[in-house]
């Protein structure tokens, strides 16, 4: 099951966002909402050690 851990306002914020959490061995999709923006998920196992590093990394 995929978990939304971020949720981006643009395609390049989610690409960016998308690839560091992909060079630390992320598994990561991205998903485009209908009002605009990008919602980031990965998998429920992997989310809080995701939240962690978006909190360093941010």
């Amino acid at each position: 099951m995929w978990q939304v851990v971020h949720i981006a306002t643009t395609e390049g914020e989610a690409k960016e966002i998308k690839d560091k959490l992909t060079a630390e061995g992320f598994l990561v999709k991205l998903e485009s909402m209908s009002e605009g923006g990008f919602q980031i998920k990965v998998p429920e196992v992997e989310a809080e050690d995701v939240h962690q590093f978006l909190n360093d990394a941010l």
